[in-house]
């Protein structure tokens, strides 16, 4: 299976990305991770993006689906891939179509996980987490059975990007980028919309529904 997983900041995208790659046996490619990697080992494509990194820019289009392409082509991909973060817009999906055509393969499906706004928001905002060991709670989803972690006994804070406004910012900035994306996806007839405002094992559940009926 050759898959990408698309789904706003607070719909589980983490979670079930992990859990889809255990089921296809799957690597599950994060660009985020890769990025690093690739800047760690001090890859020429890695010094390249950290140039523009350095200087406060975004890396261009030809070096992110190059670093992308690079990964895609190692042993364990193979048997297909899960790309999470990766593309971001119209230009990097046909660069990517292009890249993957040239070995021989295409794409199966786009997953695209869609929560409601306001759900997000109550998400991001209600987290809570652990400053010993880094256990994650919900105000009203998976409260602590007290004011401290249950883990560790820790103390339990709220990270300085989890309140309202700029949760609410960085959603409108995700759904504006992702919008012509899905509607390529959709015309390219790949495009599958979960309800990510379900249970997690439901959502996983659709998922794999999807993916198998595609087999």
């Amino acid at each position: 299976m050759r898959l990408i997983l698309l789904g706003p900041p607070g719909a589980g995208k983490g979670t079930q990305a992990v859990a889809i790659a255990e089921e296809f046996n799957i690597p599950h490619i994060s660009t985020g991770d890769i990025f690093r990697y690739n800047i760690k080992e001090g890859t020429e494509l890695g010094k390249k993006a950290k140039s523009f990194m350095d200087q406060g820019l975004l890396v261009p289009d030809e070096i992110v689906v190059a670093i992308v392409e690079d990964r895609l082509k190692q042993e364990d991909c193979k048997g297909g891939f899960l790309l999470d973060g990766f593309p971001r817009t119209v230009a990097q999906a046909e660069a990517l179509d292009n890249a993957i055509a040239v070995m021989g393969t295409s794409l199966d499906k786009v997953i695209n996980i869609q929560v409601d706004k306001e759900v997000l928001i109550e998400r991001a905002v209600g987290r809570r987490i652990c400053k010993a060991c880094g256990a994650t709670y919900h105000i009203k989803f998976n409260p602590s059975k007290g004011e401290s972690c249950d883990k560790c006994g820790g103390e339990l804070y709220q990270r300085d990007d989890d309140n309202q406004e700029t949760v609410t910012r960085r959603i409108e900035v995700y759904l504006k980028e992702t919008l012509p994306l899905i509607a390529y996806y959709q015309e390219k007839n790949k495009l599958a919309v979960i309800d990510g405002q379900q249970h997690i094992d439901k959502v996983f559940t659709e998922i794999v529904e999807v993916l198998r009926g595609d087999l």
